[in-house]
């Protein structure tokens, strides 16, 4: 079970295939915002967010998630 927060006040534009994971360079899925770091935003696919996922809830980041889009991209092909 996934124990992301999302704040559903926050209207996020919806990630495209330009937005790149910071760790590999993948598409990005996950945007987490940092309010630590002033609002610094990091883009993870969903491998690499998953990774840190527990990290990030900790830190209080905001999660804007779109993994589900994952299968429709794929379904495009």
């Amino acid at each position: 079970m996934s124990t992301t927060t999302i704040d559903p006040t926050v209207t996020a534009a919806e990630l495209t295939r330009q937005d790149r994971c910071d760790r590999c360079g993948a598409q990005a899925y996950v945007k987490a915002t940092l309010p630590t770091a002033d609002g610094m935003d990091l883009l993870f696919c969903g491998h690499h967010f998953r990774a840190h996922e527990l990290k990030l809830v900790a830190a209080g980041a905001t999660i804007h998630d779109e993994r589900h889009r994952i299968d429709e991209q794929l379904s495009e092909h």
